[in-house]
């Protein structure tokens, strides 16, 4: 397995990951555990298969980076669980060294998906002043949800937030190609 470069392995399967969790939450508005939850197995047996027990151990790590940072958005009601779990997934089939770009890039998609999604919708003012209510509700509150603004609200405008993932990921993919 040695002609195997982790480099592009790595990245070319956690956008394998991303892009069919942007499939199901596009279809279904789901990401279902039969995707996410094997997804981190094999982020972790591929490392450790190409990288050993430590590569392992940091992959277990790049997913909980991603998972955690992810979760403090699903406490605050501002994406589903499935959107952590497959960010989890995707940090652990990723690895250590791609993380930062990953959150980073993801980060990015998801705001200017957000910018159109609201200006495609005609709701662009209105997304500015809920940006400015939530904003104060979390200093206020902490990480509550925010009682009309936050994902189960159906009325709110909501993004499939696995199109982002799935975005930063073959940015990632992209910007580190380039690089070696």
């Amino acid at each position: 397995m040695s002609h195997l470069q982790p480099e592009w392995v790595y990245p070319t399967a956690a956008l394998a990951c991303a892009f069919a969790g942007a499939g199901f939450d596009v279809h279904s508005r789901r990401i279902p555990n039969f995707l996410t939850l094997p997804g981190i197995l094999f982020g972790l047996l591929l490392h450790f298969a190409l990288g050993g027990w430590r590569q392992m151990g940091l992959a277990a790590l790049a997913g909980l980076i991603c998972g955690v940072l992810f979760l403090i958005f699903w406490l605050a009601g501002g994406m589903g669980a499935g959107d952590v779990k497959l960010i989890t997934a995707v940090g652990a089939i990723a690895g250590l060294p791609l993380v930062g770009y990953l959150l980073i890039l993801t980060a990015i998609a998801g705001g200017v998906m957000a910018v159109g999604l609201a200006l495609w919708r005609g709701r662009f003012k209105e997304t500015i002043r809920n940006v400015g209510a939530l904003a104060l509700h979390h200093r206020m509150e902490g990480l509550a949800p925010h009682p009309q603004l936050n994902v189960a609200n159906a009325r709110t405008l909501r993004l499939p937030y696995a199109l982002a993932v799935a975005a930063g990921t073959a940015t990632t993919l992209f910007l580190t190609a380039f690089q070696r």
